[in-house]
C-alpha cells in the first residue's frame, strides 16, 4: 500500500485523537496566571468562556470530514491536497492541551504551527467539490485556530511584560482580522471562516465589556469589518 492511500485512514485516527483529548486531559481554562512575571488573572484578549463550545461542533464536523473521505472520497485528489497538513495538525492538537497546562510558551508554538498547518488545509482545499464535508469544516477549524493563534500570543506578550494586558489585545485584535480578511479573500466562497472569527470576535467584545470597554470596541468593529467582508467576498464569488 503507498503512502498516499495510508493518509485518510491515518487522518482519520488522528481526529479521533483530537476528538478524544479533552477526556484524557484535565479542564483547560486558560494558561495559568501563575506561571507568568506578570500575573494577570484575566487577559482581556481572551473569549468569554461559552465562545469555546464551538470545538464541539469543530470536532463533529472534522470527523464527518475524515469519515467521508475515507468511506466516500477514497484517493479523491480533492481530498488528498488537504489531507496531510491536516493530519498533522490534528496530531498536534491531540497533545495540545497536555502541553497547554504547563507550558504556555511550548503550546503558543505548538499552536502556531496547528494553526498554519491547518489554513494550509484550508487553502488547498476545493470549494466547490462536496463543499460542506471538504472546504467547511476545514474552514471553521482554520477560522478558530486564526483566533486562537492570537489569543495564545497575547496573553504570552502581557505575561511577560512585553505589552500591557490591554495593549497586547488590541494588537492581536488586529492581527487577527487582518489575516482573516486576506483568507477570506482568498477563499470568497466559502462563508463558514470569516462566521467564525466573528464568533471569536464577539467572545472578546463579551469579555471586556464592563472592564476593558476599549478591547471591546475595537473587537466589535472587527466583528462588523470581517462579517461585512466575509459578505461582500460572498457575493463576488
Amino acid at each position: 500500500m503507498s503512502g498516499a492511500r495510508l493518509i485518510q485512514p491515518a487522518l482519520l485516527l488522528a481526529i479521533l485523537a483530537m476528538v478524544a483529548a479533552p477526556a484524557l486531559t484535565p479542564a483547560f481554562t486558560g494558561y495559568d496566571p501563575a506561571t507568568f512575571p506578570v500575573r494577570i488573572e484575566r487577559p482581556a484578549i481572551q473569549p468569554a468562556g461559552y465562545a469555546f463550545s464551538i470545538w464541539g461542533l469543530i470536532y463533529l464536523w472534522l470527523l464527518a470530514h475524515a469519515v467521508f473521505s475515507l468511506l466516500k472520497r477514497r484517493n479523491d485528489p480533492a481530498f488528498l491536497r488537504p489531507a496531510l497538513p491536516l493530519l498533522v495538525s490534528g496530531l498536534l492538537g491531540s497533545v495540545w492541551l497536555a502541553i497547554a497546562s504547563s507550558a504556555p510558551i511550548t503550546a503558543t508554538f505548538v499552536i502556531l504551527v496547528m494553526g498554519g498547518l491547518a489554513m494550509l488545509a484550508y487553502l488547498r482545499a476545493d470549494q466547490t467539490q462536496d463543499r460542506w464535508l471538504l472546504a467547511a469544516p476545514l474552514a471553521i477549524y482554520a477560522g478558530w485556530l486564526t483566533a486562537a493563534c492570537g489569543v495564545s500570543v497575547g496573553v504570552i506578550l502581557a505575561g511577560y511584560g512585553g505589552l500591557s494586558n490591554t495593549g497586547s489585545a488590541l494588537v492581536m485584535l488586529a492581527v487577527v482580522i487582518g489575516v482573516a480578511l486576506v483568507v477570506q479573500a482568498r477563499r470568497p466562497a466559502m462563508p463558514v471562516y470569516g462566521a467564525t472569527v466573528v464568533w471569536a470576535a464577539i467572545g472578546v467584545v463579551l469579555a471586556n465589556w464592563a472592564d476593558t470597554p476599549i478591547v471591546a470596541y475595537t473587537a466589535a468593529g472587527g466583528a462588523v469589518i470581517v462579517a461585512l467582508w466575509t459578505l461582500i467576498t460572498l457575493r463576488r464569488a
